[in-house]
C-alpha cells in the first residue's frame, strides 16, 4: 500500500489553492472549479469544494473544521521559508523551533484554519530518516 494524498474540503477552492501555491511554490492542476491537486514527488495535496462531498456521502465532511490533522511539508531551509512567508501567512502558530525529534519546524494556519507544518531535519538522526 502507498499513501498518495490528503484532501482538504473547503468552501473556497480558489482561495485555498492560491494560498498553497504561494506557500509551497507548487502549481496546482485544476480539472474543475471544485477540485485541484498540488503534486509533489512524494504525495499530493488535493483541495475540493463542498459540492464534492455528496459524491462520497452527504454530510461526511465539513470545511474549516479540522482540529486534529497537521499537513506537513519537508523543506530545504525552514528559516528561509519563514522569512518568505512573513507578511503572507496571517496566523503563525510558532516561529521555527527545533523539536526534540530533530526537526526544525514552522507551524501556521491556512485560511481555513488547518494547521500546516514546514520542517527541515537538523539532527543527524532526523537527516538520516528523511534521506532520499
Amino acid at each position: 500500500m502507498d499513501f498518495v494524498s490528503i484532501r482538504i474540503i473547503t468552501g473556497d477552492v480558489a482561495r485555498l489553492v492560491d494560498f498553497y501555491e504561494r506557500a509551497t511554490g507548487v502549481r496546482a492542476t485544476r480539472p474543475t472549479e471544485d477540485f485541484a491537486e498540488l503534486r509533489t514527488a512524494s504525495a499530493t495535496l488535493a483541495i475540493a469544494g463542498t459540492r464534492t462531498v455528496p459524491l462520497f456521502a452527504p454530510g461526511s465532511a465539513r470545511p474549516a473544521d479540522n482540529h486534529s490533522v497537521i499537513i506537513e511539508f519537508l523543506v530545504e531551509d525552514v528559516d528561509s521559508v519563514h522569512r518568505n512567508l512573513t507578511g503572507f501567512v496571517e496566523d503563525f502558530v510558532n516561529e521555527p523551533t527545533t523539536m526534540p525529534w530533530g526537526n526544525r519546524a514552522l507551524l501556521f494556519r491556512d485560511p481555513d484554519g488547518n494547521l500546516v507544518n514546514f520542517f527541515t531535519p537538523v539532527s543527524a538522526a532526523a537527516i538520516e530518516r528523511f534521506a532520499r
